[in-house]
């Protein structure tokens, strides 16, 4: 069992794709009902968690937000309270340099949100924004973290995904690996057809399979760019099997809210139809072990390699049926990218350029592999 735990619903950010769509969703129809009654930090004590915890193997905790380092007395209790093979962040960066040394140190992962380059970091994020997290990564491997950092990048219609990628890979080595996600179907106001169409045929669409291709070339020079998507989606073509919903999301990792009640995910906060207990009086071993995918990735040709891309997004379909079809085909033309370059994989596999071990990638880990 993996857990994403919120500290807090609070940020000291107010990102476009965030705060801002928040806002302007706002008197949007929606077929669920939330709990809007969810408090801004952690209402439970910690040693619940710790009993919670106790009854299953705990492996990944990553501890989430808002921005988790606003609650960093919570995070050293529950470091020093509960029994987790590793202990993971996913933060904004702000607050890094902030962090006791010793508990820097504990912690396996840390992914890090930031966009690209410094302009569209920014543009996003806030003036100073990019500067900022750049010197604070610099910072914590000054005072010894020696984990993995994942550049966690969120992809909108204003980036360029090949440069921005490509920015990062620059950065001397500053990231370990590199995740995207793309900004669709967590709102419903902000889809425009003709306009996302048109940004995933002429930027987002080429900028992948020239990274897809920039990969593949790098691997026959016995280099592996740490790019996620590349190394899951990889990983199945190569080996086979049922991929599942890549994020874990109902069946091997569950989100723990702010009052202690279990969702499946962390985007699932508050949906009242989806709770599946509390930490206070449910057992680990009676959660669900799949939160069924509805249509039409249930029945999906890709299922196998894809895993259902986004719980949430199957469930709630925010764009419609046809956006849905839209952000399905930017999965599609990453699988077939991948299976035009799974030759020169193999072949680097086989004459030992690279082995087995350099496409290995830690799972459940917060990134959804998929975008």
């Amino acid at each position: 069992m993996h857990l994403f735990v919120v500290l807090t619903s609070s940020c000291n950010l107010k990102c476009l794709y965030c705060y801002g769509k928040c806002c302007d969703d706002i008197g949007s129809s929606f077929d669920f009902e939330v709990d809007y009654s969810i408090p801004d930090e952690i209402s439970y004590d910690i040693d619940v968690l710790k009993s919670f915890c106790s009854k299953a193997k705990l492996g990944n905790l990553i501890f989430y937000g808002g921005e988790p380092l606003l609650k960093m007395d919570k995070m050293m209790e529950i470091m020093e309270k509960v029994d987790a093979e590793k202990f993971m962040l996913q933060t904004n960066g702000l607050l890094l340099s902030r962090l006791d040394p010793a508990y820097l140190k504990r912690l396996h992962t840390i992914l890090v949100s930031i966009d690209g380059d410094e302009a569209l970091t920014d543009f996003y994020r806030g003036n100073g924004v990019y500067r900022r997290v750049i010197e604070n990564i610099k910072s914590i491997r000054e005072k010894g973290f020696k984990g993995e950092i994942v550049a966690r990048m969120t992809i909108s219609q204003q980036s360029d995904l090949e440069r921005n990628v490509n920015h990062l890979l620059s950065l001397n080595n500053l990231f370990d690996s590199i995740h995207w996600q793309i900004d669709a179907q967590f709102w419903q106001n902000d889809f425009n057809q003709k306009a996302f169409t048109e940004w995933v045929e002429e930027s987002y669409g080429p900028g992948l399979l020239h990274l897809i291709y920039k990969w593949a070339e790098q691997i026959l020079k016995g280099k592996v760019l740490r790019i996620y998507p590349f190394l899951g989606v990889m990983e199945t073509l190569l080996h086979g099997g049922e991929a599942g919903l890549r994020c874990g999301s109902g069946w091997s990792q569950y989100t723990v809210q702010t009052d202690g009640t279990i969702v499946p995910c962390p985007s699932m906060v508050g949906l009242k139809a989806y709770y599946l207990g509390n930490i206070k009086s449910t057992d680990p071993s009676t959660l669900p072990k799949k939160v069924e995918l509805k249509a039409p990735c249930s029945s999906c040709d890709i299922l196998s390699i894809c895993g259902g891309r986004c719980l949430y997004a199957n469930i709630t379909k925010l764009w419609g049926e046809e956006g849905f079809r839209l952000v399905c085909s930017t999965v599609r033309l990453l699988v077939e990218g991948l299976k035009c370059v799974k030759p020169i994989v193999e072949k680097a596999l086989k004459n030992k350029l690279i082995h087995p071990e350099d496409l290995a990638y830690t799972k459940f880990n917060s990134c959804e592999i998929i975008p």
